[in-house]
């Protein structure tokens, strides 16, 4: 899973967002550090849903369309939280042994 793919899924775990919302949760939830085009993040959540981990719903709260076009909003299946929590997983495996390796470095010098 890549780092867009994995901030878009966390971004949805929190209930159904419409693109936008998704954009904004992604750039606040990394600091900045990824803050997708529209082209790109809709071709994530296109691959994602695909893929049975995201699809598209109604907004949970009732709230009434935005003028214009039609948002469309996307929330999380259950295979896209279970995808999301084997990623988290590898994710905390990972930095715990990179955290190791460096304190046995940092030992060293």
């Amino acid at each position: 899973m890549n780092t867009l793919e994995y901030h878009v899924l966390l971004a949805l775990s929190s209930g159904a967002l419409h693109g936008y919302a998704v954009k904004d949760a992604i750039a606040a939830d990394s600091g900045g550090s990824q803050t997708p085009r529209s082209g790109t993040l809709y071709r994530v959540v296109a691959r994602l849903i695909t893929g049975g981990l995201v699809r598209e719903t109604e907004p949970a709260d009732g709230r009434t369309p935005h003028p214009g076009l039609e948002r469309r909003y996307y929330a999380l299946t259950a295979a896209g939280r279970r995808a999301l929590a084997d990623e988290a997983k590898r994710l905390k495996t990972t930095a715990a042994i990179a955290e190791k390796r460096l304190n046995a470095i940092r030992t060293r010098s």
